[in-house]
């Protein structure tokens, strides 16, 4: 039979008709994206704007500022310069550093705003893709809303978990597109996002086990799927530990914080910080918590398993290492906003409520984000005004506390490649002082310490240890490097010694 005038020598896939139902889609989703973007573009800047208002918001800032500065003159990583940290946020400081100045963290702060917008993008597409479009602006919506509920000092620094979220996001994004014959592309995809996770904190990792899980119920071809998933992880990381050096990867990511880990003597500490930070984010989540506890104890079931185990999997990796400090729990949130989301598509009337809840809650963490104490940023000012005034600009200093942040604040090189006492003593606040002492140290630590104290002795010592357990008085080897050095003063409660001439 010949073909019809009107569709005589046209395929099916170029069909008017056709072409123009996809001509609108395309702008569909365009004008889906162009009003929903700047919404969350605005919310992460407004979520985040207590953390352009102090230079230093917690010890880790400052750990990574003096990281980056020392990689930046000629360190080497997990050489002679050290953290029990991946490598990629260091090369994230070094870089904004080598870009705009190492004398502030403004260019971070705003790259931790931006990690936030593209996380809550990701969420978004997510919940766009699995429940429609008004699933996903809540997504993306409600986890800038959460992302601050949490202690200013925990969800306003410009650390690890802000920067790890959005590559958790895109993997298991990228293990919910595998279809047909792009299996093997979105899983390798998938595996580099993991891997990008895990590079910037090892418990990145977790959202492997989700992904993976993802990818086995992806169909006929999960085999294509998982053998990329393997692929896109493994390539990356084994470039890094190549790179960096085998051995000193491992050490530093894996194998030599043992005792750090440790959790003996200190359970009612550790039990009492993941109560109540767990009771901080509960009362923060709220408008998604209630929800999927109220259909779980109506016994409603839900079906997206892949989200619980992604849930599951960031509650092991929260309680790693049993210190449960508030900014560990910000890997919670991208699955407990989808599940949240999740239960109000069941409990359509629950929606106000819950969106009410969320914008009251983050409107006053913000509030405690702006008025928020200076802490311990008034103290490390004045030890690094006393150091900057006592040393010259080309002199080494060795602070024997756990606040980096003086040596960057100083503008004065460390004398050690180990930035806090932590690493030569075990000390961590998260354990109250429990298990510390030189024999708790990392291994090698003290030997490598006498080496460089000989090679190129610091102008300046700072015992800032203020009565804690790591002060001189319990650690001999301590006593040992100040006998060389004689008292000049005090700041704040920190001790100076200098060299004497």
């Amino acid at each position: 039979m010949p073909a019809a005038p009107e569709t005589a020598g046209v395929t099916s896939a170029e069909l008017p008709s056709q072409r123009g139902g996809r001509a609108a889609a395309a702008r569909t989703v365009t004008g889906y994206w162009t009003r929903l973007l700047p919404v969350l573009a605005v919310l992460a800047a407004l979520t985040r704007l207590p953390s352009f208002l102090r230079p230093i918001w917690n010890p880790d800032e400052g750990f990574l500022a003096t990281q980056a500065r020392m990689l930046a003159h000629g360190g080497v990583l997990y050489d002679t310069v050290v953290d029990r940290k991946p490598p990629l946020l260091p090369w994230l400081y070094q870089g904004a550093f080598w870009l705009f100045g190492d004398g502030s963290l403004t260019p971070l702060r705003i790259a931790a705003v931006l990690a936030q917008l593209l996380t809550a993008a990701l969420l978004a597409a997510l919940a766009r893709r699995r429940w429609g479009n008004r699933a996903g602006a809540a997504a993306g919506v409600g986890l800038l809303l959460v992302s601050i509920g949490l202690s200013p000092e925990d969800s306003q620094a410009a650390t690890f978990e802000v920067f790890m979220l959005p590559w958790t996001v895109a993997a298991v994004l990228c293990a919910d597109l595998v279809r047909g014959r792009s299996a093997t592309r979105w899983g390798v995809l998938a595996g580099f996002a993991v891997a990008g996770a895990a590079l910037t904190k090892q418990t990145g990792g977790a959202v492997l086990l989700p992904v993976a899980w993802s990818l086995w119920r992806s169909g006929p071809r999960r085999t294509r799927a998982l053998g990329g998933l393997a692929a896109g992880f493994l390539v990356p990381v084994l470039g890094a530990a190549v790179g960096l050096g085998a051995h000193r990867f491992v050490f530093w990511t894996v194998t030599g914080s043992g005792s750090y880990l440790s959790v003996s003597g200190a359970w009612l500490v550790a039990a009492g910080r993941a109560l109540g930070n767990t009771g901080i984010l509960a009362a923060a989540c709220a408008g998604a918590v209630v929800p999927v506890v109220h259909l779980l104890v109506r016994r409603r079931r839900f079906a997206e398993s892949d989200l619980w185990i992604w849930l599951a999997a960031s509650a092991v990796a929260v309680a790693t290492g049993f210190q449960f400090y508030g900014h560990y729990y910000l890997q919670l949130l991208p699955p407990l906003v989808l599940l949240g989301v999740a239960a109000l598509r069941r409990l359509p009337r629950w929606w106000r409520p819950a969106a009410g809840w969320s914008a009251l809650a983050a409107c006053g963490f913000a509030a405690w984000g702006l008025a928020a104490p200076r802490g311990d940023l008034g103290h490390a000012r004045e030890v690094a005004a006393a150091i900057a005034d006592r040393t010259a600009p080309g002199e080494t200093v060795l602070v024997w506390g756990m606040h980096p942040e003086d040596y960057w604040l100083s503008g004065r090189a460390p004398a050690s490649r180990y930035l806090t006492a932590g690493f030569l003593t075990n000390f961590s606040g998260g354990r109250g002082g429990a298990r510390v002492g030189e024999q708790y140290a990392v291994p090698g630590a003290w030997r490598t310490l006498r080496q460089e104290m000989r090679r190129r002795p610091p102008a300046l010592i700072v015992d800032d240890s203020r009565g804690q357990p790591y002060g001189p008085a319990h650690i001999p080897g301590l006593r040992q490097l100040l006998a060389g050095y004689q008292r000049t003063g005090t700041v704040d409660g920190a001790v100076l010694y200098a060299k004497r001439r």
